[in-house]
């Protein structure tokens, strides 16, 4: 498991001019500094084992369901303009089939959205704040 302490940087060297390095200013720091009070290295999060897990469930959700809903959205296009009389179809009174396909896009993107913030609150959340606290974010950081 991997150390807070390895995803914060280390400060820079006080005496550090831009193109012009004092010799030996980076003398003493090891190949993975340790500084409790630098900013979270990202580079080191994104190469994370845990973070890559986080982001391949994410995307394991996302892009089926997006395929999912545009497939349901396409037909619903599709059938609206070759399958007028299917669509013309009276239900009820003025109520068309057309009318509760169109209506049903609106329930399926509020389902969708409910989905996605129950997935991420069970299965992405937890790996976030466990990674975060890794970092060493506080509250006042974000």
């Amino acid at each position: 498991m991997t150390h807070a302490k390895s995803y914060t940087r280390v400060p820079e060297p006080g005496d550090y001019v831009a193109f012009e390095p004092v010799e030996n200013d980076f003398a003493g720091t090891v190949a993975h500094p340790v500084a409790p009070d630098g900013p979270p290295d990202f580079a080191a999060i994104r190469e994370d084992p845990d973070f890559v897990l986080v982001r391949r469930r994410i995307t394991r959700f996302v892009f089926p369901v997006t395929a999912l809903f545009l497939t349901w959205y396409l037909t619903y296009v599709l059938l609206a303009a070759y399958a007028h009389d299917f669509m013309a179809y009276r239900v009820t009174g003025s109520v068309t089939v057309g009318l509760l396909l169109g209506l049903s896009q609106f329930v399926t993107t509020v389902v969708i959205m409910l989905w996605y913030a129950r997935f991420t609150r069970k299965n992405v959340d937890p790996k976030i704040a466990e990674l975060r606290r890794r970092a060493g974010e506080t509250d006042h950081d974000r």
